[in-house]
């Protein structure tokens, strides 16, 4: 007899087709059967050792989370709510760029320092692995949700070149080709940039191209943040498209937004720019988070060629007072690179976490509000802080545009992602509620997609980005990662006030067949595994 027969559901299967009622029996961690209610008269109900009663609750694949950071978190915290809670089974970490392997004993040390606003410190975790293979088989010894690892491209550059500001030798290039082919081999989907990241903000686009020619060898996608999501946004776009096309890689934009006030309006610009590219087929997916604040780091506010070498170098020129205030000068007055070439406007800089508690007075406050609470310049504020916590903190950005989110999320190549940075007394609310507040804000609320239609944004779309053909979809035969959730009452519990508040509404969730939730509550069990390339 079977494992399991979640009887009575509301079946949105994540293709966009129309919802079905169903019992659908699972077993070995796969979907064996799906009995449609228009085939029950005068048939035998499917029976299991469990029965679950669905009745009223929608069944739908497990959300893809295109865009995560939770690189550490997937260690430290075999608990992993924030992800599990939202209906989450597969998240795609090894984002921006930077992450933690493939590295050596001084670039791991380097990366820790560059983003533990994003991860925290990892004084926490025993690094015990040095390559990307090493890292997901760290990953199979459990973790709550499964992931798929993207190769960090800064981090290749990090380890190849260094932290400078300057171009890649034939040597250096070669040896990051081979860095990238390695790990494409031991199981990465694709390769990530951050291109307002040091160092991989560095490369040209020559650089770049030949190394996407290495991940398109092997089947993989590019994943890049790009050089700007403000005053150039457009051309960065327009950039990334180009680059891919030479290369002949598939293309995947992370968080598409169109952001600052000087992109109000202009959804529809980008999104002509991606259709054009599509009908002359180019192979090009995005994904976005259902909120208009964004999320970083203030360390990357800076313009790059203050962050030249590394966290260390960062930290004496902000040391140095006449250093700084060129500094200060770039970022409020011209507009830094790091910054999207936009000025500094510090009124929508809120501080959201420090590394160091003894700060957190800061948090939950933007800059200028803590600059005019001490009579202080809101500079003054930012540099402190940046000092005083070792280039720790991480902001809110509230530069975002309503009617851009909207028109984006509605495009036929969108897919959900979080970019959740679980760090921070205040972290982003989307950490812990962008997948239920699709759900319920987008689709129940404001219908802005239907329910078969979002559920395909974030399942079946995802799944073929990632080339997994039996994830995604609510088959016979495919993985058993699902979630039931209530349409009528789905919701994300996490606010800007209180972001981590689990959300309502998603009582269930499996991975490979095992509850990972049950009842609305976290169970013990560390289904996940890492997810692999498929190869071609």
């Amino acid at each position: 007899m079977e494992e399991l027969v979640i009887r009575d559901a509301d079946v949105v299967d994540g293709s966009g087709a129309d919802a079905y009622r169903a019992d659908v029996v699972v077993d070995g961690g796969r979907i064996v059967s799906i009995v449609k209610e228009a085939a029950g008269a005068g048939c035998q109900r499917p029976r299991a050792r469990r029965e679950l009663d669905a009745g009223g609750l929608v069944l739908a694949p497990g959300f893809i989370d295109m865009h995560a950071h939770s690189d550490l978190a997937l260690l430290r915290d075999p608990d992993h709510s924030a992800k599990a809670a939202q209906g989450v089974t597969l998240e795609v970490i090894g984002q921006d760029g930077l992450s933690y392997a493939p590295v050596d004993d001084r670039t791991l040390g380097e990366v820790r320092s560059a983003i533990a606003g994003w991860n925290g410190s990892g004084d926490d975790v025993d690094f015990d692995w040095r390559s990307v293979g090493e890292y997901l088989d760290r990953l199979d010894r459990g973790i709550a949700v499964n992931a798929a690892y993207l190769i960090p491209q800064g981090t290749v550059r990090a380890l190849a070149v260094g932290w400078d500001d300057r171009d890649a030798t034939d040597a250096e290039l070669e040896r990051m080709r081979r860095l990238v082919a390695e790990g494409m081999e031991q199981g990465a989907v694709g390769m990530s940039s951050g291109l307002t990241y040091t160092p991989g903000m560095y490369a040209k686009d020559a650089e770049l191209t030949e190394l996407c020619r290495v991940v398109a060898s092997y089947g993989g996608y590019y994943c890049p943040h790009h050089r700007s999501y403000g005053a150039g946004a457009l051309q960065a776009y327009e950039e990334m498209v180009e680059l891919t096309r030479e290369a002949d890689c598939p293309l995947h934009l992370a968080h598409a937004t169109m952001n600052f006030g000087v992109n109000k309006g202009k959804a529809p610009e980008l999104l002509t720019l991606l259709d054009e590219a599509l009908t002359a087929g180019a192979d090009i997916t995005l994904d976005t988070y259902p909120y208009t604040p964004g999320c970083t780091t203030l360390v990357a506010m800076l313009p790059s060629w203050a962050s030249e070498g590394g966290p260390e170098r960062i930290l004496e020129r902000l040391a140095d007072d006449d250093t700084a205030e060129r500094i200060r000068h770039h970022i409020e007055e011209i507009g830094s690179d790091g910054c999207h070439g936009v000025p500094m406007e510090w009124d929508t800089i809120e501080i959201s976490g420090t590394g160091d508690p003894a700060l957190g007075e800061y948090v939950g406050r933007t800059v200028m509000e803590s600059a005019a609470r001490r009579g202080v310049t809101p500079w003054t504020v930012a540099r402190e802080l940046l000092l005083a916590d070792r280039l720790a903190p991480t902001i809110l950005q509230h530069v975002g545009h309503e009617e851009n989110v909207r028109a984006i999320m509605r495009h036929r190549v969108h897919t959900g992602g979080s970019d959740g940075i679980l760090q921070g007394t205040k972290p982003h609310p989307r950490a812990y509620g962008t997948f239920p507040h699709y759900l319920g804000h987008y689709v129940r609320e404001l219908g802005v997609l239907s329910l078969e239609e979002c559920v395909a944004h974030l399942t079946s779309r995802p799944a073929a980005r990632l080339r997994l053909p039996d994830r995604g979809l609510v088959r016979e035969g495919h993985r058993a990662d699902l979630v039931l959730f209530d349409p009528a009452t789905v919701a994300a519990g996490s606010t800007f006030e209180e972001p981590r508040v689990l959300p309502t509404g998603v009582p269930y969730v499996l991975v490979d067949g095992r509850f990972v939730m049950a009842d609305g509550r976290r169970t013990d069990e560390l289904a996940g595994r890492s997810v692999r390339r498929t190869p071609r």
